[in-house]
């Protein structure tokens, strides 16, 4: 089983080469084999080993390969090397398996695109990089995996390059991030320099060795390391370049936001969980940063008018829990939503796809309608997406996770009913915007033709998806509905103490049932008013628009709350501003006389290639003398 680490991330990394280099000579046929066999090998390869883990759990309740030291410098001689425990399991369980069936969907969406070849290298790279990210043994491996995914994300992003607008949003996307990732560089430095290693395990267990809780040092690599997390996870104040990522193809969305780039925060926090212990304070900046986040990003995605900006908007929302939870201390209720979240909003965008694709490349819900009849697969797989992702009880996935997260920051000994109060407030949003796109999509008046209906290959990730949607919570329910607690128990591996409800405490099985009915009635309610203002009044939301208030609200929300204006006139626009003003300063007269300098002694020689013969054996013969003279005379 050992040997069977390094094949996970091997895999897609060959296929990317594979691809790379001889992609243009395979055909269609050989680029799908390849792109798609080569992520379906890592899955398969995953699936083995983390069977073989469960069944012969090593020692330790880790298994390391390490295959050979990177560097050594200073001390530090990071290994490439990898680390499997039930932690890394989840995330590379959901890499390969959402990845595999993404690229399978990706057969047909792509199909005919002239970047056949180009777009499946690199997703491969892309699900490569997350497999690196999420088994590294060491910060600097992990903090390699963690640039790949950002470098894959601008050339994904921007996949369909002619356009302008999609380089911008690419290029957007890599800026943004790299804010953050400057950070966890930083800290990186911090820890290196004061603890004297970046072994991920070494690290937390000298960190709570040196430090006790509340120490300066613990607080300011843990911020540091939630700097990067904000950035990746597109969480505030960096969350401005995720709903600009939409200018990728559909099937890059679904990578991005179920499986890979906006999860990699969540999974830095939780991996490094034991050094944000030490720190209440940052903690707490975790929480309130989830917190925020979810409920700005819901307004957002009540007004949005593209259907992937609306999943884009909630994917900030949802990863906004993930942080709510992991600030909370609920480890395990994080990544159980990270689980359940990566099945319902891949098969969202890979529903919202397949709306696409049927009506010739059409975004705007406004143009859509009366989808139900004409996508009958696609419309019962999204539903099933829609009414996890709106949490409706008992019978989705989406309903346990985030009652585990609303369990556990009710329970928070600081904050926690404020905490509870925005998660139920985020739940509402939820439904409504939801189902607002439900109703919009899928009910009402056809307005656009359907010029193509999804074949097998799309169909078939779909109803996995929705499966999986349907049942992946339900390896932890609360104690109220039977107390299943296979996968906290399973996650104590990695973090030592119960998952899920068992992490909160004092609080009664009696005010819990009260809680989860509470929950219920609101996502329940918001699915109601949904119905209620968007398909039986839908007058009585048009007579708020037009109010001057209402259309006020509307194109704030509609604008992201105005962080892209305030970064392009705090930032953007002193930046430009300086630029042009530095333009002609003496630095770059030198550069530039540099430059003048060389073009002209390059005209010069270019005059002497004027094509005539004489004139070269001239030259020749000139030469061949004043050699000649040089060796006689000297």
């Amino acid at each position: 089983m050992q040997a069977l680490l390094a094949l996970i991330p091997a895999l897609p990394l060959a296929g990317f080469l594979i691809l790379a280099l001889f992609g243009g000579r395979l055909g269609r046929r050989g680029v799908s084999i390849v792109g798609v066999g080569s992520v379906g090998a890592s899955a398969l390869v995953a699936i083995l080993a983390a069977i073989g883990f469960l069944t012969a759990p090593p020692a330790g309740g880790a298994l390391t390969q390490r295959l050979w030291t990177w560097w050594s410098v200073g001390g530090l001689a990071p290994g490439i090397a990898f680390t499997l425990d039930p932690l890394a399991i989840v995330f590379t369980l959901v890499v390969t398996v959402v990845g595999f069936l993404i690229h399978l969907y990706s057969i047909e969406y792509l199909a005919g695109d002239d970047g056949y070849a180009r777009f499946f290298a690199c997703m491969n790279l892309f699900v490569s990089s997350m497999l690196i990210l999420v088994l590294a043994d060491n910060l600097p491996l992990l903090y390699l995996g963690w640039e790949g995914v950002g470098l894959c994300s601008y050339l994904l992003i921007g996949f369909w390059y002619r356009d302008p607008a999609n380089g911008r949003a690419a290029r957007k996307a890599f800026l943004v991030t790299r804010i953050g990732d400057t950070a966890m560089a930083i800290g990186l430095f911090l820890l290196f320099r004061h603890l004297g290693t970046l072994q991920i395990a070494e690290v937390m267990n000298r960190a709570t060795t040196a430090w006790p809780v509340g120490a300066p040092l613990a607080t300011a690599a843990a911020l540091l390391l939630l700097g990067g997390a904000i950035g990746k996870s597109a969480q505030l104040p960096l969350q401005t370049w995720l709903p600009d990522a939409m200018a990728g193809p559909t099937p890059v969305s679904a990578l991005i936001h179920a499986a890979t780039m906006v999860t990699a925060g969540v999974y830095l926090i939780a991996r490094t969980h034991a050094l944000f212990l030490l720190s209440p304070a940052a903690m707490t900046v975790v929480a309130l940063v989830g917190a925020l986040t979810l409920l700005l990003a819901g307004c957002s995605a009540l007004v949005q008018t593209d259907i992937k900006r609306v999943l884009a908007y909630s994917t900030i929302s949802q990863i906004g829990y993930m942080f709510l939870a992991l600030g909370v201390g609920a480890w395990s209720a994080a990544i159980l939503h990270f689980m359940t979240h990566a099945f319902f909003k891949a098969l969202l965008f890979l529903g919202a796809g397949a709306v696409i694709l049927a009506l010739h490349h059409e975004q705007e819900i406004a143009r859509m309608g009366g989808l139900r009849r004409s996508l009958p697969v696609v419309f019962w797989t999204f539903l099933i997406g829609g009414a996890s992702l709106a949490a409706l009880p008992l019978v989705t996935s989406g309903f346990y996770s985030k009652d585990a997260i609303l369990w556990a920051a009710w329970n928070a000994p600081h904050g926690g009913r404020v905490l509870w109060a925005a998660g139920l407030a985020g739940a509402l949003l939820t439904a409504l915007y939801t189902f607002r796109l439900i109703f919009r999509v899928f009910f009402g008046e056809e307005r656009t033709t359907v010029t193509h209906r999804p074949t097998w290959v799309i169909a078939l990730p779909l109803v996995v998806l929705a499966g999986l949607a349907t049942i992946g919570g339900f390896v932890e329910t609360p104690h109220t509905l039977g107390g299943v607690t296979l996968f906290s128990r399973f996650l104590q591996g990695t973090f030592g103490v119960a998952g899920g409800h068992a992490e909160a405490v004092g609080a009664g099985h009696g005010a819990e049932l009260a809680l989860q009915i509470l929950a219920a009635i609101v996502s329940l309610g918001g699915v109601w008013l949904a119905y209620r203002l968007f398909l039986r009044r839908p007058e009585t939301l048009a007579r708020w628009r037009g109010a001057r208030a209402g259309a006020a609200l509307r194109r704030f929300w509609l604008g992201g709350w105005g962080f892209d204006e305030l970064y392009d006139r705090v930032l953007v626009r002193p930046f430009e501003w300086t630029a042009r003003v530095s333009r002609g300063d003496f630095i770059d007269s030198f550069y530039t006389g540099l430059a003048r300098t060389l073009g002209g002694l390059h005209g010069a020689l270019a005059a002497t290639q004027n094509g005539r013969v004489r004139f070269y054996v001239a030259g020749i013969a000139i030469g061949a003398i004043l050699a000649i003279a040089i060796m006689v005379f000297t």
